[in-house]
């Protein structure tokens, strides 16, 4: 991968107005050039690896260690070798002859195929209901037909792909430093290609160039044309007009009426029949498991859901044998569409808007660093063994009312032995016609994916930087220190099996990194020759805390564990105390079980994104030993017990020896029952009282946020409607933003979470009414006692 020093030397050279800026950092610090090493050891960490319980064989056929060396790419470098052409002209038409080389296969029949499907077919014969039958006309049916599939698709044109391809190459390569690409990652790929079988690609939605740029990326790595499922709302008439000729789809409104409904059988009868044709024909499908971005409301997209659902109930009834699912991520340094209000709903994008958007683009590059962009495909699997392997991971859960609910209001102590159920996004019609059990399969195997996804997006520099300003340096940091910080996080980050989207030296990477946070971060000279850098107020920490969960889940365990160990000393030691007085208290390792399941269920599954087949108790041992490992808690051996560091096992008779395969971890305990003489203390090591309360400032946002929704129950107006109420709940965290310091709560998704986790909760009920639902305060949350309690039940979590 190109250098960040070689970056910036091309940057340079394309723009001279950086010269007042470079002189600003030419000033020398007396300290000799550090270079970041992203390598553990040898090699980069290689992310993407698929779940070895769910899908065992995809993890063994698709992947050999060889393809660990294979390296990056740049896919905006177009040069004469990629031609098949040669000569000083080729070297300045490279672009434009690279475009015209991409192998498009046509696909004209394609309209007629889908008419001959049997499920359009026994509509229009009216054997369905909500067919033609006696006395109608099926000639009229037909027509309805083909005006629906003219809604889902068109057939893509070969001559505007590849004046496309070139116009978009041009405009990558002015917006975009470089965008990277693993060949070992796509390598899976083509192997999973050539298998014979249809690839689903499941993607992030980070930015609504996404949708151009991963067809852009595949096109050009040889995949052929990659078709887009869009989501209506975000292009106009005429936009959705292109993308079809594109290779777009789009969702017909009349697919989303009710079951009974003769014009919604007919819409989704059509849906299943372009579906079967695609994956028949094994052309790419693109599908967007999150919603698109500046659009408020739950992580997975219902439209995502809904067209996986389309291709799992293609597999299952065999129209196709199987298919291989491709979990996708795309990372920015900064997402370049962003507005100041991106976290607000925006209006359809058109065509005259779009071209707008281009050019404030394109004029915006001349005047500041462009960014970088990562591309991750992590290794595809067989949704066929998914589904055979996942339903037996499946077990009894329980909502968060019946979970939480007794313990909040301390009616009990005791934790269910069961999970949580959570299901934030709405189900659509197409979803609904669905079988029950296949609702459920679609729905766990969205957050299967997305979880993978996110577990291989590599962290962008500016992830780290926002992450060190907003939690470690909010009232400013020499540059000095911030050199030698971001190093060490970014070797904990790789420490931890997550890849980082950069290289290069260290002094270069800041500068480019704090170059491109310029509008939310202030650079003052000291005589020293140092500089400060202070975060901006307002807005600026509000940015830097987006920024900043994108590193959240690579400490998302070591976050948990210690806000559960800040929970469990809440009520032995000061908040304030010295961290020797906190590290004198025992404790013990089913009370830590106890206080990290209460955090799990508390907060959203959005944010957690647990793999279904894995168990929360699981995950408790996973996240206790991530404490153990990371040198925040040691263990505390009482005599006469057995050591911990002995792993044999006593009475082997009377213990059952073989155990389901989500019981096995990485543990020194064979059961918890085991668990009850274990006691643990927090490290007296120097680093651990900053890491420890570093780790706990990473959930702060959201913590502070729910805390502050239970302060507000008392001076909301119900009964509302929940945006209402959410508008009310979002101008009070800003109000108490202003008064107390606190921007990275003021965030309108973060009120929205709150909302909706107090309705999982029975702290707020809902009533349907004319003007859609009502939300009221339930009456166990009406008294002021039980509203202290919910909120002193948060805060025993948050570390001040």
């Amino acid at each position: 991968m190109d250098t960040m020093l070689e970056a910036r030397l091309q940057t340079k050279q394309r723009n001279t107005q950086n010269s007042r800026e470079t002189s600003l950092w030419s000033s020398g610090f007396g300290m000799k050039l550090e270079a970041v090493t992203p390598f553990l050891g040898k090699y980069r960490p290689f992310v993407g690896r698929c779940c070895q319980t769910c899908t065992p064989k995809s993890w063994e056929s698709l992947f050999h260690r060889s393809i660990m060396d294979l390296g990056f790419c740049n896919v905006i470098l177009v040069k004469e070798e990629n031609t098949r052409f040669r000569g000083w002209l080729v070297r300045r038409l490279c672009c434009f002859l690279w475009s015209l080389e991409q192998h498009i296969p046509p696909c004209r029949d394609a309209p007629e195929k889908i008419m001959e499907r049997t499920g359009v077919q026994n509509v229009i014969s009216g054997r369905d209901p909500g067919g033609a039958g006696e006395g109608q006309v099926s000639g009229l049916v037909k027509k309805e037909v083909q005006r629906i599939l003219g809604h889902i698709q068109a057939p893509p044109c070969p001559f505007l792909l590849r004046l496309f391809s070139w116009a978009l190459l041009r405009f990558l390569k002015c917006v975009f430093l470089n965008v990277q690409l693993h060949k070992g990652q796509m390598k899976m790929v083509h192997q999973a290609a050539q298998a014979g079988l249809p690839l689903v690609l499941l993607s992030t939605h980070k930015s609504l160039l996404d949708g151009i740029l991963l067809p852009f990326v595949l096109l050009s790595q040889g995949l052929g044309v990659l078709r887009v499922a869009w989501d209506p709302r975000t292009c106009s008439p005429t936009l959705r007009a292109l993308l079809k000729k594109l290779g777009g789809l789009f969702l017909p409104p009349e697919a989303n009426l009710t079951l009974d409904s003769s014009e919604g059988v007919l819409a989704r009868a059509v849906v299943h029949a372009a579906i079967e044709q695609l994956l028949v024909s094994k052309q790419p499908l693109l599908i967007f498991l999150e919603e698109p971005p500046g659009v408020l409301g739950p992580r997975l997209s219902a439209l995502g859901q809904t067209w996986l659902g389309l291709v799992v109930e293609a597999v299952q009834v065999g129209v196709v044998p199987d298919a291989m699912l491709v979990p996708v991520a795309i990372t920015y340094d900064l997402v370049p569409d962003a507005p100041c209000d991106a976290y607000h709903a925006s209006a359809p994008l058109g065509l005259w808007t779009g071209a707008l958007a281009v050019l404030r683009i394109l004029r915006g590059w001349g005047r500041s660093r462009p960014v970088c962009v990562r591309v991750h495909l992590a290794q595809p699997f067989s949704l066929q063994e998914y589904t055979i392997n996942a339903r037996s991971c499946w077990g009894s859960r329980q909502t968060l009312e019946q979970l939480l609910q007794p313990i909040v209001l301390g009616q009990c102590t005791t934790v269910p032995d069961t999970e949580k159920e959570q299901e934030w996004t709405p189900a659509t019609g197409p979803l609904l016609a669905l079988k029950e059990e296949d609702q459920l399969l679609v729905r766990r195997l969205s957050h299967h994916v997305l979880n993978a996804s996110v577990m291989s997006s590599a962290v962008m520099s500016t992830a780290i930087m926002a992450t060190l300003l907003l939690f470690k340096h909010q009232k400013g940091v020499f540059l000095s220190q911030l050199l030698g910080e971001f190093s060490w996080l970014t070797e904990e980050t790789l420490l931890r099996g997550f890849d980082v989207g950069f290289s290069g030296q260290l002094r270069c990477l800041v500068q480019h990194t704090l170059s491109l946070l310029q509008a939310h971060v202030t650079l003052l000279r000291v005589h020293q020759g140092d500089l400060l850098v202070v975060p901006r107020l307002g807005p600026g920490l509000t940015h830097l805390a987006h920024l900043s969960a994108e590193l959240l889940p690579a400490f998302l365990s070591e976050a948990v564990g210690a806000c559960a160990v800040r929970g469990l000393l809440a009520g032995r030691v000061p908040p304030e105390g010295p961290w020797e007085l906190q590290g004198i208290e025992l404790l013990s390792q089913n009370e830590l079980y106890r206080q990290i399941l209460l955090l799990l269920h508390l907060l959203p599954q959005d944010l957690l994104l647990l793999q279904p087949c894995q168990s929360s108790y699981c995950y408790c041992q996973e996240v206790l030993d991530r404490l153990i490992q990371c040198g925040l808690l040691v263990a505390e051996e009482t005599p006469g017990s057995r050591p911990a560091c002995d792993t044999g096992r006593q009475r082997l008779s009377a213990k059952l020896l073989w155990k389901p395969s989500g019981d096995f971890t990485d543990s020194d305990s064979d059961d918890f029952e085991e668990a009850e003489g274990r006691f643990f203390r927090l490290s007296q090591q120097s680093r651990c009282p900053d890491f420890f309360l570093f780790l706990c400032r990473l959930l702060s946002p959201l913590l502070k946020a729910f805390a502050q929704a239970a302060t507000f129950l008392h001076q909301g107006q119900l009964p509302d409607t929940e945006s209402g109420y959410a508008e009310q709940l979002f101008q009070f965290l800003q109000a108490t933003a202003q008064e107390e310091g606190f921007f990275e709560c003021a965030d309108p998704n973060l009120a929205i979470s709150a909302i909706w986790t107090f309705r999982d909760l029975g702290v707020l009920q809902q009533t349907p009414s004319p003007a859609g639902p009502m939300l009221y305060l339930s009456p166990a949350f009406t008294s002021w006692e039980n509203q202290e309690k919910l909120e002193q039940f948060i805060r025993q979590f948050i570390c001040s």
